[in-house]
């Protein structure tokens, strides 16, 4: 099974997309918690695509640190959402060698093409009337005018050149970086092979990226049917559904509390008919089952639940003066303790809890980030010590037209600083990616600064053994 493609990597989640993982997470949970069904669930991370590069370029950071920094804000509210972790997460920068390979596969098997300006495209007239069987779109229309190194019009990238100044691989055609649906069709095929179960997304997916996943795969795997299901998630709502909702989860909470009161003894009422609330919980139970197996009708499913509440509360009727009827606690106990499973299996819960907010893993940023400032200040440190103008240079011997010891002295100062200039670059390049995630390095000067020519238009003003302040920002 594998979510929704594309996750986390230019942007905070919509509201859209979070109710979308909310209602592909009840159905894990449903296959899961209600009929035992081992789910493998794969999340495909989109780190590296236009819309990253153009934030990244906007914000002045690396893409990398930009889908970092989204991809753990996205973590965090599913966190927040109760939305479980997949089984694992795949990174598609960290699958770039078997993107390649998929790709020369699909090449070789003669469904797609390179062109001269280092672009590789799916040949979607070559798969004929095998393109389409999800969304029934031909592979003869045009959406498109053709670009300027497509055959077709509907012909998409697997493959894309690299623009200057812009993050790319080594390949057979040139630096460049994948295609949007060719990291999908890879990452899931790694996993799963060439038999995918389910396939989830948001409804604007299904073409026509879904569409693409699907030929790619048959013609990678030379296989009938990859996927067996797409599960799209369109999501429609409005204030009387919320209302609705809202009401519905007053009267469980409502019920909940009331019949702990009775088994506590703080509710008194008349006589219980104990075997008629432990029939309609038992039919609950099947009703419950016959829902979800119905293709996961949740609507069904909690109007059994609540037909169930409406029984246990008619006979919770509070009389002023306790007679000394013996109290039902069990089967009240035993209902209460069905709805808050089935709940909690759908990862809701009635109980208010805290949860504390940072502790131990907060101990443990604040190492590593101690560490990591640690680390560049030493590398930072290395490349800025230079031998001193009093130092002598050992000079070839016999050497014909030997400099002065200070031109050599010179010559060896300015060689030294432009091997280590790349060290430099990359300790402010860390510095800046850290920004982003609010872990702010200041320099402080503790010395008088000296300046140091790069053999560059400008200079650069140092302190070499400068302590950097690494200042953590909550967001």
């Amino acid at each position: 099974m594998e979510p929704r493609c594309g996750g986390a990597g230019q942007d905070y989640v919509s509201r859209q997309a979070q109710r979308s993982y909310v209602r592909f997470d009840i159905i894990r949970r449903i296959l899961t918690r209600f009929f035992d069904t081992e789910v493998i669930m794969v999340m495909g991370i989109t780190d590296i695509d236009d819309k990253i590069i153009k934030r990244a370029n906007e914000m002045n950071i690396s893409p990398v640190a930009l889908a970092r920094m989204y991809e753990e804000d996205f973590k965090q509210d599913m966190a927040s959402l109760k939305v479980l972790p997949p089984t694992v997460y795949m990174r598609v920068t960290e699958n770039i060698p078997q993107i390649i390979s998929f790709i020369k596969t699909i090449i070789a098997n003669g469904q797609a093409y390179a062109t001269s300006q280092g672009n590789v495209y799916f040949d979607v007239k070559s798969w004929g009337e095998r393109y389409g069987v999800l969304t029934a779109v031909s592979a003869d229309t045009q959406s498109e005018a053709v670009d300027t190194d497509k055959r077709h019009g509907r012909d998409f990238a697997l493959w894309k050149a690299a623009k200057p100044q812009e993050l790319s691989w080594s390949s057979p055609w040139g630096k460049g970086r994948p295609g949007w649906h060719i990291e999908c069709s890879t990452i899931s095929s790694a996993v799963f092979g060439k038999q995918l179960d389910i396939h989830t997304g948001g409804i604007d997916l299904a073409f026509p990226h879904h569409e693409n996943e699907i030929a790619q795969c048959e013609v990678y795997h030379q296989c009938e049917q990859w996927g067996n299901y797409f599960l799209h998630s369109a999501v429609e709502f409005s204030d009387e559904t919320m209302n609705d909702a809202k009401n519905i989860l007053q009267a469980i909470s409502s019920f909940i509390r009331d019949a702990n009161a009775y088994i506590k003894g703080q509710l008194v009422c008349d006589p219980v008919r104990e075997d008629v609330l432990w029939e309609r919980l038992a039919s609950t139970k099947v009703n419950v089952k016959a829902a979800f197996a119905d293709d996961f009708d949740t609507s069904r499913a909690v109007a059994a639940i609540m037909d169930l509440i409406h029984h246990g509360n008619r006979q919770l009727k509070a009389v002023t003066k306790d007679v000394g009827s013996p109290r039902s606690s069990v089967v009240y106990g035993s209902i209460t303790s069905y709805i808050e499973s089935f709940f909690n299996a759908l990862g809701m819960s009635f109980e208010e809890r805290q949860v504390a907010v940072g502790g131990r893993n907060t101990a443990l940023l604040s190492n590593v980030m101690d560490e990591l400032v640690s680390f560049r200040t030493k590398v930072r440190n290395y490349a800025l010590v230079l031998p001193e103008a009093t130092e002598t240079v050992q000079m070839e011997e016999g050497a014909v037209g030997a400099k002065g010891p200070k031109q050599g002295q010179k010559e060896k100062r300015r060689q030294l600083m432009q091997e280590r200039k790349p060290l430099l670059e990359a300790c402010d390049s860390l510095r800046g990616d850290l920004a982003a995630f609010g872990i702010h390095i200041k320099v402080k000067d503790s010395c008088s600064p000296r300046e140091m020519g790069l053999g560059l238009s400008g200079s650069i003003r140092l302190c070499p053994f400068t302590a950097p302040i690494a200042v953590l920002q909550q967001q």
